[in-house]
């Protein structure tokens, strides 16, 4: 009893041990399926799976649309999102190989890329970043690269091969933006415009080059539309030519019929006359001869009757033969009038052709000859507009100079005016008046005055003095009297320059003014003995 006992404890204790190491085995099974679970990672199609931690060779592992266990404790994960990022670019003031500048506003579209070298980029470069910070490296890597790809570019080609221009950013930014593992998906240029107004003068152009092709376009449609009118019109005449040419025939040939029949119906009438004339011929000779047996005298008047319708006969068949003469004549007039009738319509139709095809030709030539020099009007006139315009623009430029030059030495002018009034009045009142002021002044220019005058006469020789005087005098007398009026001027100059500039005059000079003006003087003797010199001769 006691083994019993012993074996159903024993019993009892196995069968708690192995119920203990099936829960232990279960509650394993469970949790490593529930780790399975929770680390077997599906990535969706929008989203790459980067797996990090210990993940081999490589610094990351990258699935794009499959599914990857997680190793707890030695690896991580994270996610990239595959959205496409569009980034705005309001690019201005970038210099083109004119050194012009240029406004590129464009919208550019870019997404992580899905191959794995790509992929291994962005997981070094962009992972953990939020999708603006991305977008802050885009917009910096896009600035650089198109201001690249502008500067290398002329203003024209970027504005009218706006292909070439999209392809030279893209191969120049795709490599930059591989580099951080983002593929450019779509570039879209709103808008270019530059601050000297080039591209607009470009437009403006184009546009009247394309004005003048649209006119020149519709110069030749009217040149073809006249051309073909005038063939129309040439074919118009043609037919009429020919329809009027078959009227004419049909009316001659008509004419022709009946003057046929006509003809046929006096030829009828003149056998049936002749054949008549016969019958009666015979009648009237086998009457005659029955006569003639009768009666003698009925025979004569017979052969006299007889006569007479011979006579009568012969001028029947002269009318008859001239009728049919001129019928005929008149048959052949006609006959050519109609033929000449037709070379005439003929001849006027060909006329007619050759005078259209001559305007055609004509119309052509002229159309050649105009659009070229309408075009090259039109390039004069724009041209001409555009000269007129600089030099108009010149004009004011330069007339705003002078007008500035002008009004600065204006000013200079009035400033030095004012300076001087201003001294002027300052020097009045220094000198207690005007009149005073004023023989000061006249006193510092008598030098210039006296030397002026020195200068008028130092260049005149007098080689010889002849006096002139009347009353029988002679030479010596004439002399003394001209010194005399030349000495009588002196004193009224002297009290001249005594009031005025305050000059005393040399006592010798008055007294000779005196004495030259004294009534008791002899008229007759000289002031003073003239001297003679080498160069002069009296007279």
């Amino acid at each position: 009893m006691p083994n019993i006992s012993l074996f159903a404890q024993d019993l009892s204790n196995l069968s708690v041990l192995i119920f203990i190491v099936v829960a232990v085995v279960t509650m394993f099974f469970f949790g490593i399926i529930t780790m399975f679970v929770r680390y077997f990672k599906r990535c969706p199609s929008n989203r790459v799976l980067v797996i990090y931690g210990k993940s081999g060779t490589e610094a990351a592992t990258c699935i794009h649309g499959g599914a990857k266990f997680v190793w707890p404790v030695i690896q991580d994960y994270a996610w990239l999102n595959l959205e496409p990022m569009q980034i705005e670019i309001p690019l201005r003031g970038a210099l083109s190989m004119e050194n012009i500048r240029v406004n590129v506003p464009s919208v550019f579209t870019v997404a992580v890329g899905t191959t794995p070298e790509l992929m291994q980029n962005a997981a070094i470069r962009l992972l953990g970043l939020s999708g603006q910070e991305i977008r802050k490296q885009a917009e910096d890597i896009i600035f650089g690269q198109l201001r690249q790809v502008i500067a290398s570019m002329l203003i024209e080609d970027i504005n009218r091969d706006r292909d070439s221009f999209l392809s030279n950013v893209t191969g120049s930014l795709e490599p930059e933006l591989r580099k951080i593992g983002l593929v450019l998906i779509n570039v879209n240029i709103t808008d270019i415009t530059d601050e000297s107004g080039y591209i607009e003068a470009i437009g403006k152009k184009a546009a009247s080059q394309a004005i003048q092709k649209a006119r020149g376009d519709v110069a030749d449609n009217e040149k073809m539309g006249e051309i073909r009118v005038a063939e129309a019109e040439r074919e118009q005449d043609v037919l009429v030519a020919i329809a009027h040419k078959a009227r004419v025939i049909g009316t001659r040939e008509a004419e022709r019929d009946q003057a046929i029949s006509v003809a046929n119906m006096n030829k009828e009438q003149q056998v049936g006359e002749q054949q008549a004339a016969f019958e009666q011929e015979a009648l009237v000779r086998d009457a005659d001869r029955e006569k003639r047996i009768r009666v003698a005298e009925a025979n004569a008047r017979a052969v006299e009757g007889e006569n007479t319708s011979k006579a009568a006969i012969a001028a029947s068949q002269a009318e008859l033969m001239v009728k049919e003469a001129e019928a005929y004549q008149i048959g052949q007039t006609r006959q050519r009038q109609a033929k000449a009738a037709v070379l005439e319509a003929e001849h006027f139709a060909m006329a007619k052709a050759a005078e259209a095809e001559g305007r055609e030709i004509e119309a052509k030539r002229r159309a050649e000859l105009e659009a070229p020099a309408k075009a090259e009007k039109a390039r004069t006139i724009v041209d001409a507009e555009a000269v007129a315009e600089r030099r108009r623009l010149e004009a004011e430029g330069e007339a705003k100079a002078i007008f500035a030059k002008l009004e600065a030495e204006a000013r200079g002018q009035y400033e030095m005016l004012a300076r001087k009034g201003e001294g002027l009045k300052q020097i009045i009142d220094a000198c207690g008046g005007a009149e005073q002021a004023f023989k000061m002044l006249m006193l510092e220019h008598f030098d210039n005055l006296v030397e002026a005058s020195a200068k008028a006469i130092s260049n005149i020789k007098f080689d010889k003095v002849v006096v002139w005087e009347g009353n029988g005098s002679n030479g010596t007398t004439a002399t003394a009297n001209w010194l005399q009026n030349m000495a009588r001027t002196l004193p009224p100059m002297m009290q001249v320059m005594k009031e005025i500039g305050g000059v005393d005059i040399p006592e010798t000079l008055v007294n000779l003014g005196d004495q030259a003006n004294s009534p008791s003087h002899d008229a007759d003797k000289p002031l003073a003995a003239p001297t003679k010199h080498a160069g002069q001769e009296k007279t």
